[in-house]
C-alpha cells in the first residue's frame, strides 16, 4: 500500500487523525507505526507529544464509532457477510475474528470495551460487538476513549524514550521489537485483572449465600 507508506513518512496531527481512525474500523493499519514515530518526532521538537495523543485518541474514537455504527444498525448476518468476503479478507478480517472478539466482550462485559483496547488481533474489532449488543453509546465513547488513550499513551512514552537511544533509521525496527514485549506486559496484567475481578465476584457470592 503505497498510500500507507506515504502517510507513515509524512506523520503530523491531520495524517495521525486519519490513520488511527482507519486503525479502529477494520484497515490494518498498525498503530505502533503511528503514534510512537510521532512521539520520536515530537521528542525532537517536531511535534507536540500532548496533541499527538489527543489526535490519535479523537480518530480511534472515530473509526471505532463506525464499528459500533454498523454493529448497531446491519447486524451479525450482515457484518459475518462482510467479514468472510474478498474486500474483509483484504481488511484481513475473517469470521472467527469477529466471533472472538464477540466471545471476549461477553466474557467480560463493558469493560471489555476498555481492556479490549490494549489486546491485537481484538483492539480494532471490540467495538462491534459493543454495537451488536446496544451498548449505550455514551458509555461506549467513554470506555473507548479511555481505552485508546491508555494505550496511546504507552505508544508515545515509548517513541518518546526511543529517540533517546535510537537514530530515525532502525526506529521502526526497535518499535515492532518493544512493542512484542509490551504486548505481553499487557496480556499479563489484563489476564491479572480478569482472575482478580473473577475472585472477587466468586467470594462475594459466596458471602451472600451464607448469608442467605
Amino acid at each position: 500500500m503505497n498510500w500507507l507508506s506515504t502517510l507513515l513518512g509524512n506523520l503530523n496531527y491531520g495524517t495521525i487523525f486519519f490513520l488511527m481512525l482507519l486503525e479502529s474500523t477494520v484497515i490494518p493499519v498498525p498503530s505502533e507505526l503511528v503514534v510512537s514515530p510521532a512521539a520520536y518526532h515530537a521528542a525532537g521538537g517536531n511535534l507536540n507529544i500532548f496533541l499527538v495523543i489527543l489526535f490519535a485518541t479523537i480518530g480511534a474514537d472515530c473509526g471505532a464509532t463506525i464499528n459500533y455504527l454498523a454493529g448497531y444498525y446491519l447486524g451479525r448476518p450482515i457484518i459475518y457477510r462482510f467479514a468472510n468476503s474478498k474486500w474483509g479478507k483484504l481488511c484481513l478480517l475473517n469470521q472467527h475474528k469477529v466471533d472472538k472478539s464477540e466471545k471476549f466482550f461477553y466474557n467480560h462485559g463493558m469493560v471489555a470495551t476498555i481492556t479490549g483496547r490494549l489486546i491485537p488481533g481484538i483492539r480494532h474489532l471490540i467495538s462491534i460487538p459493543a454495537g451488536l449488543s446496544k451498548m449505550k453509546y455514551w458509555q461506549f465513547l467513554l470506555y473507548t476513549t479511555l481505552g485508546a488513550g491508555i494505550w496511546n499513551c504507552i505508544l508515545a512514552t515509548l517513541g518518546w524514550y526511543l529517540h533517546t537511544i535510537v537514530p530515525e533509521e532502525q526506529l521502526n525496527d526497535k518499535i515492532m521489537e518493544y512493542g512484542e514485549y509490551i504486548k505481553v506486559v499487557i496480556m499479563l496484567l489484563v489476564a491479572a485483572s480478569a482472575i482478580y475481578f473473577m475472585a472477587k465476584w466468586f467470594f462475594k457470592r459466596r458471602k451472600d449465600m451464607n448469608l442467605d
